[in-house]
């Protein structure tokens, strides 16, 4: 292939050119997100950069090789192309209309690029196994990280541990959206490689979680790094747990009407009496009347500071029992 490089480009440099860009890429097939840009960027001897938000991969890579991992995105003047359908993008740091080697260099790159997306795509590739062993600390580091690069994840991509209610695993993108119909704990973000501490974390989280009813009120959505040190409270409550009095009365107040429950969990949540009557859509009077009447059952008041503290730790016990 050297050879048939040199003599195209002795009677065509531009065509010698696209040739080696082409045998270039060629020799890379299979390789890693961060090879094939490297490629971009050695080949035009300018920084090139790719963006895919949804797989939580952002690389600019030097002519040099060195690569950062905090890419923004292309400036609108540089030379760039579109890679799949999911607005994934490929620039290279050079301004106005791409010549003969930068358009080679986007197309071959680009589809270098599609190719090892649609390898890590969920079609047939069953992502909750892979999703499983990326977060298993059992598992050798090198397999959960090629787990996380068939999941789209580079070594360095900042990404999140998410356990479903139920039992299920997934890996998402630091900034991916905790919006949708499952009950879910959320890890914090770490490099791939931390996901198993990741996930223990997202286990603790998700024992936080409600079936948002009267009888079950509170967040279908937990982040572990909003719960602080209430995560420790996880670890103590397990299914051999004797549930405390408070926890007992509280379940009293449930008994009486479930109405009460979600009265005393948006009064948790809420500064005041009147913004939680607010989130519920009822008059003050109506909710200062349900929440005399669950103080009753409770034996404490829940409206002053202490009172409120009390309110939310019982909640987040209820939650834990419930879910051990």
């Amino acid at each position: 292939m050297r050879e048939l490089v040199g003599r195209v480009t002795a009677l065509d440099p531009e065509a010698g050119e696209a040739v080696r860009v082409i045998s270039y890429f060629d020799a890379l097939a299979g390789a890693g997100v961060e090879a094939i840009v490297r490629g971009a960027a050695v080949l035009t001897g300018a920084p090139a950069g790719f963006v895919d938000r949804s797989r939580g991969v952002a690389l600019r890579v030097a002519p040099d090789g060195a690569v950062e991992w905090t890419a923004s995105g292309p400036d609108p003047s540089w030379c760039s192309l579109r890679v799949g359908s999911g607005g994934a993008t490929l620039w290279i740091e050079r301004s106005g209309a791409p010549g003969p080697v930068e358009a080679m260099v986007l197309e071959r790159a680009s589809a270098a690029l599609r190719t090892r997306l649609e390898l890590s795509s969920p079609v047939g590739q069953g992502r909750e196994p892979l999703a499983r062993t990326a977060v298993d600390p059992r598992v050798a580091e090198p397999v959960r990280l090629r787990a996380a690069r068939r999941l789209g994840f580079d070594a360095r991509a900042r990404v999140r541990a998410v356990a479903v209610h139920g039992g299920a695993a997934r890996v998402v993108a630091s900034e991916a959206s905790a919006d949708g119909p499952d009950r879910a704990g959320i890890g914090p973000t770490v490099v791939p490689a931390d996901l198993p501490e990741s996930w223990e974390d997202a286990v603790r989280a998700v024992r936080f979680t409600a079936e948002g009813t009267g009888a079950d009120p509170g967040p279908r959505v937990v982040r572990a790094e909003e719960l602080g040190g209430l995560l420790l409270l996880a670890d103590a409550v397990g299914r051999d747990w004797k549930p405390v009095p408070d926890v007992v009365a509280l379940e009293r107040v449930g008994r009486e009407g479930v109405a009460l429950l979600e009265e005393l969990d948006a009064l948790a949540g809420a500064p005041s009496l009147r913004a939680a009557a607010t989130a519920l859509g009822v008059h003050h009077s109506t909710l200062q009347e349900g929440v005399g009447r669950a103080e009753r059952i409770l034996g404490w008041s829940v409206r002053d500071v202490p009172g409120r503290l009390r309110l939310q730790v019982v909640l987040a016990l209820r939650r834990l029992h419930r879910n051990a």
